[in-house]
C-alpha cells in the first residue's frame, strides 16, 4: 500500500452518465484537472447506455434534454430516440476530452471517510481501493433495476429480462409475451413490440396518465436552418423549457395556486376515450389518482395499442409465477414464452442514493442516518457529517424538470464550494447542521400547494414517495432552482484546512 501524503485523485466522480459528464466538463472549465470518472458500465451514457429496449426515447422534448452549453441542432425528432442520446453522450465525451479520464467496468461498493488522512477511501467490487479528496456522486436515479416482489418469478423457465437490461438475442416474433408494469418504459415498449409478437399480455397494477406528444420528424433542411439561423436554437429551447415547466414543475408544485391539473385531466381523459374503443378497457386504463401524483408519460400509440386483438390488459393482481405462466388472483392462468419486467428502478430507496455504502464522520452510515432522520440533503447536494462528498441527485435536489437542468444547477453549487475551498487553501468542506435543518424545514413548509398531498395520490403507487411518506422533490420552479445553486450563502458550509494525521496510504 502507498504511503503517499496525497490521495490518488483530487476528485473522483462516480458515474459516467450525463451527470458525470456534466460535472467533468465544469471541473475542467474551472481548473480542476486531477479527476477520475468511474463507472460499472462498458461505455458512457448512464441510462442511455443501459436502456436499449424497443421504442426507447426521451420523454421530454430533445431541445430541453441537452446541456445549455452544448446544444445540438441535428436531433432527428422532437423527442429523440435513445440511440441519439447515447450518441450525444459520446459526442460530449469526445469534444471535451473526457474519455482518457474514464475508467469503465469499475463498480464502487463503498466509500468511507478517513478522518485521520482527510480523504475518501472508495472500495471497488474487485477489492481495490481508490482515494480522493472529494467524491462527487453522479450515479443517477434510474440506475438500479427493481425486480418485482412476486412469488415464483425466479422459477419461470422462459426468457426473462428487465427493460433496463434488454436481451437483444431474444427474438419475440410469434412469441407469447407478458410484460409486468405500465410505467414509462412499458409505455414505449408495448406499442413497439405489439405488431411482432403472437400475443401480448400487459399486467397493470396502476394505470398511468398518458398524454399525446408532438413527436415530429425533423428533416435535414430544418436541422440545417436551425444550426445556422442566429438565435434559432435558443428560441426553440425556450419554447421547449416552457412546455416542460408547465407540464410538471408548475403543475405539481403549485397545484393549489395554478389550477392547471384539473383542466389537463379533462383533456387527457377525453384523449383516452378517443383512442380506446372498448369502454371496459377504457375504464381499466383510467387513473384513479390526480395527474402529477406520479410522473405522467407521453406517447401517441400506447393507448390505441389496446385495441389490437393480440393485446390483453390484465388488471387483477398477480398471485404467482410458474415455469410457463403468470397466475392472477382471480385464478386465471396466462401462459407465456417471454416475461418482460417493466418494474422500474430503485429510486427513493436504500442502496440507490448513492449506489454505494457511504460512511462519514465517526463511521456514520448515510443509509442509517436517513432511516432515522428522513431523506434530506442541503439543496440535494450535501449532508452534514459527510464532508467533501457531493450529490447530483440527492433528496430535494430535483424539481421534476429536465435532468440537464438539475445537472447544471448542482454542478454550479458544487463548483462554488470547490472554488471557495481552493481560494482559501481549505481541504475540508462540510455543510453545517444549521443550514441543512433550515433548508429541510423550508422544503417541508412548501408542501401545501403540491399535488402529492391530495388524498387520491395514496392510490398512485408512485416512486416519488419514500418509505417515510415524504416526496423528496424540490418544490420550486426551475428558474428558482438555478438561482439558488448560484447564489446561496457559502456560509452554509464550513471550510477548513486540515493537516493529515497519517499518510493517505
Amino acid at each position: 500500500m502507498s504511503t503517499s501524503v496525497s490521495p490518488d485523485h483530487e476528485v473522483i466522480i462516480v458515474g459516467a452518465g450525463f451527470s458525470g459528464i456534466g460535472l467533468a466538463i465544469k471541473l475542467q472549465e474551472n481548473g480542476f484537472t486531477d479527476y477520475l470518472i468511474v463507472d460499472e458500465a462498458s461505455g458512457v451514457g448512464g441510462t442511455w447506455h443501459w436502456n436499449t429496449y424497443p421504442g426507447v426515447a426521451v420523454d421530454i422534448p430533445s431541445f430541453s434534454y441537452q446541456f445549455s452549453f452544448e446544444k445540438l441542432p441535428d436531433w432527428t425528432r422532437t423527442y429523440a430516440p435513445g440511440r441519439e442520446l447515447k450518441a450525444y453522450a459520446e459526442h460530449c465525451v469526445d469534444k471535451y476530452g473526457l474519455r482518457r479520464r474514464i475508467r469503465f467496468g469499475t463498480t464502487i461498493d463503498a466509500a468511507v471517510y478517513d478522518e485521520d488522512a482527510n480523504v475518501w477511501r472508495l472500495t471497488t467490487s474487485e477489492g481495490e481501493e481508490l482515494t480522493a479528496r472529494y467524491v462527487l456522486n453522479a450515479s443517477g436515479a434510474l440506475t438500479r433495476p427493481k425486480a418485482p416482489e412476486i412469488p415464483g418469478v425466479e422459477n419461470f423457465r422462459g426468457a426473462t429480462m428487465h427493460t433496463a437490461r434488454w436481451d437483444h438475442t431474444q427474438d419475440l416474433s410469434g412469441k407469447r409475451v407478458g410484460i409486468i408494469g405500465t410505467g414509462a418504459s412499458a409505455v414505449q415498449i408495448i406499442p413497439a413490440i405489439a405488431d411482432n409478437v403472437d400475443h401480448l399480455t400487459v399486467f397493470q397494477r396502476t394505470p398511468i396518465w398518458c398524454l399525446p406528444k408532438l413527436d415530429l420528424a425533423l428533416p435535414g433542411p430544418a436541422r440545417w436552418l436551425m444550426g445556422r439561423i442566429p438565435g434559432a436554437q435558443s428560441v426553440t429551447r425556450l419554447l421547449s423549457q416552457t412546455f416542460v415547466e408547465l407540464t410538471f414543475p408548475i403543475s405539481a408544485h403549485y397545484h393549489g395556486v395554478v389550477p392547471t391539473v384539473s383542466l389537463a385531466e379533462k383533456a387527457v381523459l377525453s384523449y383516452l376515450r378517443s383512442q380506446v374503443k372498448d369502454p371496459v378497457v377504457q375504464e381499466k386504463l383510467t387513473p384513479r389518482y390526480a395527474l402529477g401524483c406520479k410522473r405522467p408519460s407521453f406517447h401517441n400509440e400506447y393507448l390505441a395499442t389496446f385495441n389490437r386483438d393480440n393485446v390483453y390488459l390484465e388488471t387483477d393482481a398477480i398471485s404467482h409465477v410458474t415455469e410457463n405462466a403468470v397466475h392472477t388472483a382471480d385464478g386465471a392462468v396466462h401462459e407465456i414464452d417471454v416475461l418482460i419486467l417493466a418494474t422500474g428502478f430503485k429510486v427513493m430507496e436504500s442502496g440507490s442514493m448513492p449506489t454505494y455504502a457511504l460512511r462519514g464522520v465517526g463511521g456514520l452510515l448515510l443509509e442509517e442516518w436517513w432511516d432515522e432522520n428522513r431523506l434530506q440533503a442541503f439543496q440535494g447536494v450535501s449532508v452534514p457529517k459527510f464532508p467533501n462528498h457531493f450529490n447530483v441527485m440527492g433528496p430535494y435536489g430535483y424539481n421534476g424538470s429536465s435532468y440537464f437542468a438539475l445537472i447544471e444547477s448542482q454542478a454550479a453549487h458544487i463548483l462554488r464550494c470547490l472554488k471557495r475551498a481552493r481560494s482559501q487553501g481549505a481541504n475540508y468542506v462540510e455543510v453545517t447542521k444549521e443550514a441543512n435543518d433550515a433548508f429541510f424545514a423550508e422544503v417541508l413548509s412548501r408542501r401545501t400547494h403540491q399535488v402529492f398531498w391530495q388524498d387520491s395520490c395514496a392510490n398512485a403507487n408512485s416512486y416519488y414517495f419514500d418509505k417515510h411518506g415524504d416526496v423528496p422533490l424540490l418544490p420550486t420552479t426551475t428558474i428558482e432552482s438555478a438561482l439558488r445553486s448560484r447564489r446561496f450563502d457559502l456560509g452554509a458550509y464550513n471550510f477548513e484546512k486540515r493537516v493529515a494525521k497519517v499518510p493517505v496510504g
